[in-house]
């Protein structure tokens, strides 16, 4: 790939996505690089991180979810009178009450259902889609409704199990 059309790729998607813009420049640039010093080293860095982060991300997928979850579920059905921000469901707020939250205003709805995948799935592209506009935002979100009202039930939840994956990853500390 000639490095014009990199550089046009970087670019778009640092303006369609800023929130993964890194994952593209990394996985460009370390294609750019052809020594086995920089394979060895990616490698290494790649195992650190691993072995740094994955209990960390593994114990924050579950909240993660929750918290997208309940997010939607509160949006539309309006069972807690507080508008909570996503950040705050996932970075303070205690995870049991969190659950109970979701419980609550799933009602008859159990968190395994479609109803509960649907929720978490707007809840987690809502949060992908926060550094827009509210115009763009609202427009975009008609467009992931229409996309998800199409996909079955295992294509949903492939796609918030990587959306959460993602998102969780911003979380790390």
């Amino acid at each position: 790939m000639k490095i014009e059309l990199k550089l046009l790729i970087i670019f778009c998607t640092c303006y369609a996505l800023p929130s993964h813009a890194w994952w593209l420049v990394s996985t460009n640039t370390t294609a750019a690089l052809t020594s086995a010093n920089a394979d060895v080293s990616d490698k290494a860095h790649n195992e650190w991180l691993t072995k740094r982060f994955s209990k960390q991300h593994q114990q924050l997928m579950p909240i993660v979810a929750v918290a997208d979850m309940f997010f939607s579920c509160n949006q539309v059905r309006a069972s807690d009178k507080v508008d909570y921000k996503l950040n705050y469901l996932i970075t303070e707020m205690d995870k049991n009450i969190l659950a109970e939250k979701l419980a609550a205003c799933l009602a008859e709805d159990s968190m395994k259902s479609d109803v509960a995948l649907n929720f978490g799935l707007f809840g987690c592209f809502h949060q992908q889609l926060a550094h827009l506009s509210k115009v763009e935002r609202e427009q975009k979100m008609l467009l992931v409704k229409k996309s998800v009202s199409a996909l079955s039930r295992e294509e949903r939840q492939k796609s918030f199990t990587q959306c959460v994956t993602q998102q969780s990853i911003h979380y790390l500390k």
